[in-house]
């Protein structure tokens, strides 16, 4: 059975080099500086911030993926983005192991739910336009695009979209 919880402190550093795992499949279709902007991002500490919640899904006593959740009006993205007046999911990552066995659902089913339990209008999210699978996931969600929000970490044409469900 899934169980979905905060994360320890003690679990951080797997849960990076579990992103890295979960977004490796990437790193031959980017190029390369792309994929150092996006290792660097997943990698980085922005998830320590006040107020930001490190979200994990255990199987079997083992964590196979994580999301983090930002409050609205703090920096999701160094160097990046705008600060926006919604919490953001970010880092969805889910191990390759597991994959269609609904953990990145209930990962993101949960941001929604405590956004949704602290009175919040909305919530939103960022993702790779070559991420079809996450796409896919966050539109049968009811997440819905706002490009004014969309970015270009690396100035080599690839667009990180923004998509934001209301409440």
């Amino acid at each position: 059975m899934l169980n979905v919880r905060d994360a320890l402190v003690s679990e951080i550093k797997d849960i990076r080099n579990q992103r890295v795992e979960a977004y490796s499949e990437y790193e031959n279709l980017l190029p390369a500086d792309h994929w150092k902007a996006l290792k660097q991002s997943i990698l980085s500490e922005t998830d320590l911030q006040d107020g930001v919640e490190i979200i994990v899904a255990e199987l079997e006593g083992n964590v196979v993926g994580s999301v983090v959740l930002f409050p609205p009006k703090i920096k999701a993205y160094e160097g990046f983005g705008d600060v926006l007046d919604h919490s953001e999911i970010r880092m969805l990552a889910v191990s390759p192991t597991v994959r269609g066995k609904g953990v990145a659902l209930a990962l993101v089913k949960e941001c929604m739910n405590r956004v949704k339990a602290k009175g919040y209008s909305s919530i939103g999210l960022h993702t790779g336009e070559f991420m079809k699978g996450a796409i896919n996931l966050y539109e049968q969600c009811g997440f819905k695009r706002i490009p004014e929000h969309d970015f270009e970490p690396a100035n080599d044409g690839i667009i990180v979209k923004a998509f934001r469900y209301d409440f």
